[in-house]
């Protein structure tokens, strides 16, 4: 990984410059031009799907949703139902784009839906399922040539981290597009806060710190008929396996925008956290994080990740410069507002952006490529738990050739005996 650093810095570079233009001169509801009709499958039915279809239809002209799937059957037939019902109530504005809504019968469910969706003629998926399945379906759909949206994170281990950066390699030699949903990389008020900090309007960046500490999020109960496997899918944002922790889920947002402004990923992290609830309705992930990242150069960043009610909450990024400081998510750099409160209202909202900056690329046959950068900020934060998990100091070398994979999701059954999830203790559980 680290002898690639130079195409990860040129990739960054390339799609933040993307985004930038197009996000700076796209007035409000700007979406992307041209003649190619983009066929999108969705995988993966829950809200984050649902509303990233919705994105997708206000991003661009010639979009057809063509397919959808779930590995559980409601959650298919549900996202069916919501998408009729909008193509009746949202007739006239899906029209005004050349937009359509046309599944017919690619209403697909069970463990294999992700790929008769990819089979199914889309030459753009949505993959918006648990993170746990996105490096089999990103290679299932790299594999087919089709274009990704995926949301963030990309795997929960780092086998899946592996899987992810192959990958990403055969994407390039196919040329394919792929847009992450790390959606600060396409919100105007963070390109052009960190393109000012890496012209330098703070010196050199020697320390950072990211918070992602909020109240305690949902759960829910298990379904008469379900089995253990269903169970935990619909519950999965509980599991470690599926979902990666907390840290990894959610956090990789600040992550990212930390490793962004570094342009680089850390080297090594020591993480410490817990749990204190002990409902089983909430599996065994754990509630906080704290962690010490390691840049280049002896430099040292703090993140938190807290999911505890009644306490103090922030969602933000901060770095400190040798000549000054930044609240990235406020866009200020030494007090100074970067982006005026008309300019970042009047920007596109990111969500959108992110749609419109790919399909813009992709037909301009030139698209952009953020598999790498996710996934490296994806494996920062799986660092951060495999460090609070085991206590160990875990280095970037070790987390990217880690053997530990918390389950084989390749070879899912639906009746599967599902092993019994322990919460890890530090100096207990042993780093693999």
């Amino acid at each position: 990984m680290s002898s690639k650093n130079a195409t990860r810095r040129d990739l960054l570079k390339a799609g933040a410059a993307i985004a930038a233009t197009s996000a700076i001169s796209a007035p409000v509801g700007a979406f992307a031009q041209g003649s190619d009709t983009i066929k999108v499958g969705l995988i993966g039915c829950g809200g984050r799907g649902s509303g990233a279809v919705d994105n997708v239809l206000s991003a661009a002209r010639n979009i057809t949703i063509h397919a959808v799937g779930d590995a559980l059957e409601f959650q298919a037939k549900g996202a069916g139902q919501r998408l009729a019902n909008k193509a009746k109530e949202d007739a006239a504005k899906l029209g005004e784009m050349n937009n359509k809504i046309d599944l017919g019968d690619r209403i697909f469910s069970g463990l294999d839906a992700f790929q008769k969706v990819i089979d199914s003629g889309v030459n753009y998926v949505i993959l918006a399922t648990p993170p746990a399945f996105r490096p089999v379906h990103i290679k299932a759909a790299v594999e087919k040539g089709v274009n990704i949206f995926t949301e963030k994170p990309v795997a929960v281990d780092g086998p899946g981290i592996r899987s992810v950066m192959e990958s990403f390699e055969k994407a390039k030699g196919k040329n394919l597009g792929i847009a992450a949903g790390t959606q600060r990389r396409h919100q105007l008020g963070y390109i052009e806060t960190i393109k000012k900090l890496h012209e330098g309007e703070i010196g050199d960046i020697i320390t950072g710190q990211v918070y992602w500490n909020q109240g305690l999020l949902w759960s829910r109960p298990r379904r008469e008929g379900m089995t253990d496997l269903e169970y935990q899918m619909w519950n999965w944002y509980n599991f470690t396996w599926i979902c990666g922790d907390n840290v990894v889920e959610q956090h990789v947002h600040n992550l990212d925008v930390l490793n962004w402004v570094f342009k680089e990923h850390p080297t090594a992290v020591v993480a410490m956290g817990g749990r204190s609830r002990n409902n089983p309705a909430f599996g065994n992930v754990y509630d906080f994080f704290s962690a010490d990242l390691e840049y280049s150069g002896n430099r040292h960043c703090i993140s938190q990740a807290r999911q505890i009610s009644n306490c103090w909450s922030s969602v933000s990024e901060h770095v400190q410069g040798t000549k000054g400081k930044c609240q990235v998510n406020n866009y200020t750099i030494n007090g100074k507002q970067i982006l005026t409160k008309q300019q970042a209202r009047a920007s596109t909202d990111p969500y959108i952006q992110e749609h419109t900056d790919l399909i813009e690329s992709i037909r301009a046959g030139k698209p952009i490529n953020e598999l790498q950068t996710v996934a490296e900020s994806t494996l920062t934060a799986i660092m951060i738990r495999m460090s609070a998990h085991t206590g160990a100091r875990v280095t970037w070398d070790q987390a990217i050739n880690s053997q530990e994979q918390l389950l084989d999701v390749a070879n899912l059954s639906k009746d599967m005996k599902i092993p019994e999830w322990k919460t890890p203790v530090p100096g207990t559980t042993k780093f693999v």
